[in-house]
């Protein structure tokens, strides 16, 4: 066979190779929102120079780079005059906003206790958000509401559509 017609044939195949065959369309996936690490029973501690701040606890922790999800959230809150503790099925902790959904129980140690579906804690105002039906108790006393926005530090309760039950007190 002459060297020739070698060449031509080889060059013919990968002149057919080069234009009939097309390269592969690789798509590149591009992840937005990866987990740095991820956690079984996760426990979170958080101090400052006065002592232990905030007690995070959840049967399964993921960090994000700017936040933390928790599922079955048990988070306390020992910053303020009164520790609150709130516990929820899911939580999200971002920059100091606590985000609760899923049977959502707060509790004050003076006594004060509700329960919603979903509720946002600011850790810097103390404020406790429920846009949800809620219901309330301090000792005998109950109420159910459409919103509620209290106040740890003022002790103050904003409510929306509220039906209460209150025990008097008789004077003497």
């Amino acid at each position: 066979m002459n060297i020739n017609i070698f060449l031509t044939f080889v060059i013919s195949i990968l002149l057919v190779i080069f234009f009939m065959f097309k390269p592969m369309d690789i798509k590149k996936q591009h992840f937005k929102d990866v987990p740095l690490f991820e956690l079984s029973d996760f426990t979170m501690y958080e101090l400052n120079p006065e002592g232990l701040t905030t007690i995070l606890l959840g049967s399964k922790g993921t960090r994000y780079a700017d936040r933390y999800t928790i599922k079955d959230m048990d988070y306390t809150d020992n910053s303020k005059k009164y520790i609150a503790n709130m516990i929820s099925d899911f939580g999200v902790y971002k920059n100091e906003i606590v985000k609760l959904t899923g049977h959502v129980v707060y509790v004050r140690e003076d006594g004060l206790t509700f329960k919603s579906e979903k509720a946002t804690y600011n850790k810097k105002t103390a404020d406790v958000i429920s846009n949800t039906k809620y219901i309330a108790y301090l000792n005998d006393n109950n109420v159910i509401g459409s919103y509620i926005k209290y106040n740890n530090i003022s002790k103050k309760i904003y409510s929306k559509n509220v039906i209460a039950k209150y025990q008097l007190k008789e004077g003497k």
